[in-house]
């Protein structure tokens, strides 16, 4: 247990950055899964729309620290790779 206040406090703030992280994970999977399925059925316009959409925000989850940036330029990349291939 903690015994410090300000340790404490890091305690509640962690708590609080946990279910907001969790929250943008939660988004960035799920706009991934749209690009798959968009890409999946061999519709190029709307695997590409949902590509747009989708780059901002693994943009802003790897800014914020959710992932690493090596993996967020490397999936952008493949994810474009396969859609310029449609």
């Amino acid at each position: 247990m903690a015994n410090h206040p300000s340790t404490e406090k890091r305690i509640r703030r962690n708590a609080r950055r946990a279910v907001i992280n969790r929250s943008r994970v939660s988004r960035i999977r799920t706009l991934l899964r749209k690009v798959e399925a968009a890409i999946s059925a061999g519709d190029k316009t709307e695997a590409k729309a949902a590509f747009d959409i989708a780059i901002p925000e693994m943009m802003r989850g790897n800014n914020k620290g959710i992932g690493h940036r090596n993996t967020t330029a490397r999936t952008m990349s493949r994810l474009s790779a396969r859609i310029k291939a449609l």
